[in-house]
């Protein structure tokens, strides 16, 4: 059974692993939110989806939190009873709110958990989910953890982003110049403070770059759709791997996912972390952490418009080969043999 879900970046780095573990002969079964988009990114595989209450882990007050609240121990219920019928030999939790029902319900069932983190430091939600696992899989080596087993795995990617084509990319977006690629990426849901700044910065941009712009679902701005060079997506699915592939530079926030592509395919890349004021402060961590080791460009999103936003552009333009050399220290892992790998180890130690 693999969990994970609330936002698309809980979900996509479990599907190479429900992909190698079809291919070995597994039954596998997924269980997100009841209302969430977990449904849709799990449905190509062809695998039995089930839905289940989550009561979001907040970390500031909100009279929401006293309904979430009631909704834990109704979607522990309803992960026990799934756990019960479909009896599988391991659960493997990606995070993610809705993943903490089943963590616990596996627990009371004695059935062995594995789970990832894919930023610095866990999640609230693998934080206490980590007292019902058997290990943690992470994807930096500086991550730390109490009371259960690490192992250093780094974080699964899609194939078709490690078999992206530049070549087709750029067909596939319509793009017939010679000139280089920014691809700018807000994250599944968008980024509003990023999409403001690039769209005021169009006019310089374009200049030197066609610009490749991921901006969330119903962030589109239709007056723009005529301009010459710009391309808006609200996300990318299918063709996700050809498009990174014909980028030769990223602008983007700094989800742990993302950074992991980033590093993994050697795109020199200017990280806009999401503040603390709207998030607990992963992002800027995983910015910190991987600019400390001269993989990433950073800017604050306080620092942040259009300006400061063409300036930088501008400056990782010029350091790029000093860039591209230094992610080349990155560790890359076969992360999905990995993990499957941890899965079968508790598997055999039930």
């Amino acid at each position: 059974m693999v969990t994970g879900g609330g936002t698309a970046g809980h979900v996509i780095p479990a599907l190479p692993v429900v992909e190698a573990l079809l291919e070995a002969g597994s039954s596998v079964h997924f269980v997100g939110s009841a209302k969430g988009l977990e449904e849709s990114l799990v449905a190509p595989l062809g695998i039995p989806f089930h839905g289940v209450q989550a009561g979001k882990l907040r970390r500031y007050f909100s009279f929401e939190n006293f309904v979430d609240a009631l909704r834990i121990p109704v979607g522990i219920a309803q992960a026990w009873r799934l756990l019960a019928r479909i009896r599988p030999a391991v659960v493997f939790s990606k995070g993610g709110f809705v993943s903490f029902p089943v963590v616990v319900g596996a627990w009371l069932k004695g059935i062995p958990v594995v789970a990832h983190e894919s930023d610095l430091t866990p999640g609230l939600a693998n934080r206490l989910a980590q007292r019902f696992a058997t290990t943690l899989c992470v994807n930096f080596e500086a991550t730390r953890a109490e009371r259960v087993k690490v192992v250093v795995t780094g974080t699964p990617l899609r194939r078709q982003l490690l078999n992206g084509d530049a070549v087709r990319g750029r067909e596939r977006l319509g793009i017939d110049t010679e000139r280089p690629v920014l691809l700018v990426v807000g994250g599944s849901l968008g980024a509003t403070r990023l999409n403001e700044a690039v769209r005021t910065a169009l006019g310089r941009l374009l200049a030197d770059y066609d610009v490749i712009h991921v901006c969330g679902a119903g962030k589109m701005d239709a007056s723009l759709g005529a301009l010459g060079g710009y391309i808006q997506r609200e996300y990318v699915s299918d063709d996700w791997g050809d498009i990174v592939a014909a980028a030769d530079l990223v602008v983007s926030r700094a989800g742990a996912n993302a950074l992991n592509e980033w590093l993994t395919l050697g795109k020199p890349h200017l990280l806009v972390p999401l503040p603390r004021a709207a998030s607990r402060g992963d992002q800027i961590e995983n910015a910190a952490h991987a600019q400390s080791r001269g993989w990433s460009m950073v800017l604050s999103e306080d620092a942040l418009n259009s300006e400061t936003l063409v300036a930088g552009v501008a400056k990782l333009a010029a350091l790029s080969g000093e860039f591209r050399q230094r992610m080349q220290a990155f560790r890359r892992h076969d992360s999905t043999s990995l993990i499957v790998e941890e899965l079968s180890k508790a598997t055999l130690a039930r």
